[in-house]
């Protein structure tokens, strides 16, 4: 295991997509691990979703925090470079979570600028900020006007950045390990988050700012994503729509819950990687349950859990509401995650059992639409 070379506690952290399903989910536990903590959010609140949920995510966020002074947000885009330069001159992050991106494969097919803003031109403006943080110390001087209160301000310690499983595109070798070549992505979201790396690796090399990308295996559980499979299934279940699955049930996914996504991320931001055989201070893990799921058995789970849950009635015939359709374009057979790495760094490795995440996503599906 690696050795802790980040304490938390006390740190100021910036987090990029704060009131996103993983961001809010990460901010929350920051808060209550790491009372001493300051963290400071963007996120634009965009409609690709429904706005409410961010609402949502952000009203437990204010439920979770010791002060006022643990959490503020900033409502705006990190594609916008003052919005991003402002952040980091007044607030001074020691430690940087990215998770502000535009998600989707199926959407980037149809509206590829919103990726391009935010996943790439979002990202350079964090690393440009990232790199512009060692100025004051590498030319020996303290900036005391800083809303931060530091007077010794060394720059950012680790960037740590949402990568996806889906960079892997149409690689046949499996498990997906982080040693495998990632050149054929299949859909705009994929390349964007490998050109992520690319830049990430390559400011590394230039600049010495350590990072860390995470390749997150489809991520599932309460207050998530709506436009998720398993959130979207659920909204026509109830509305008695039938729900459409690709590859005709064959596909098979790394689904992994929401809460080991957070643990993970969380044992990364504590550990900036040494320098590696290219002079850069660089690492990628994957992130994923290690266990992937065949589609039809998905979803027989999920709605028996539905059921479960007081969602759906008890005689719900299932059979009649799924169609069974052929693969679309952007989509891939499988995702597997290799996590050796992950498991033999940080001693973790995600282990929430499918039926238990979905379980935990009916009860908060209930309980939020009944409100």
């Amino acid at each position: 295991m690696l050795d802790k070379n980040i304490d938390l506690n006390g740190k100021r952290i910036l987090v990029t997509g704060a009131a996103g399903f993983i961001g809010a989910g990460l901010v929350t536990e920051l808060v209550k691990r790491y009372p001493d903590c300051r963290i400071l959010g963007i996120d634009n609140m965009n409609n690709y979703y429904d706005v409410l949920i961010k609402e949502y995510r952000l009203d437990r966020i204010a439920e979770a925090v010791a002060s006022d002074e643990q959490f503020e947000l900033i409502r705006g885009d990190i594609s916008d470079r003052d919005v991003v330069d402002r952040a980091f001159s007044e607030f001074k992050p020691e430690v940087v979570v990215n998770l502000a991106a535009q998600a989707g494969v199926r959407y980037s097919i149809e509206n590829p600028d919103a990726y391009i803003e935010s996943n790439m031109i979002g990202f350079y403006n964090i690393l440009e900020a990232c790199r512009h943080s060692y100025d004051a110390a590498k030319a020996g001087q303290s900036d005391v006007s800083s809303s931060a209160g530091d007077t010794d301000y060394r720059g950012v310690l680790h960037l740590v950045y949402a990568s996806s499983s889906s960079v892997y595109g149409s690689n046949r070798k499996i498990p997906y390990s982080v040693e495998d070549k990632v050149d054929n992505p299949v859909s705009l979201y994929a390349a964007t988050k490998k050109s992520n790396e690319l830049f990430a690796h390559a400011y590394s090399k230039l600049y010495g700012i350590p990072s860390t990308g995470l390749r997150f295996f489809t991520v599932y559980g309460p207050a998530g994503r709506p436009d998720m499979a398993y959130f979207g299934f659920t909204n026509k279940l109830i509305r008695g729509e039938t729900i459409r699955i690709f590859n005709y049930g064959n596909c098979r996914r790394d689904f992994t819950f929401v809460s080991d996504i957070v643990e993970g991320v969380i044992n990364v931001m504590e550990v900036a990687p040494a320098e590696n055989e290219n002079g850069a201070r660089y690492k990628v893990y994957n992130i994923g349950n290690n266990d992937p799921v065949n589609l039809l058995d998905f979803v027989d789970i999920l709605q028996q859990e539905l059921v479960a849950a007081g969602v759906l009635p008890e005689d719900f015939d299932f059979e009649a509401h799924k169609e069974l359709v052929p693969m679309q374009p952007g989509d891939v057979e499988v995702t597997y995650a290799d996590v050796t790495a992950l498991s033999e760094d940080f001693g973790f490795k995600p282990s929430t059992p499918l039926r238990d995440g979905l379980k935990a996503f009916a009860a908060w599906y209930k309980e939020y639409y009944r409100r």
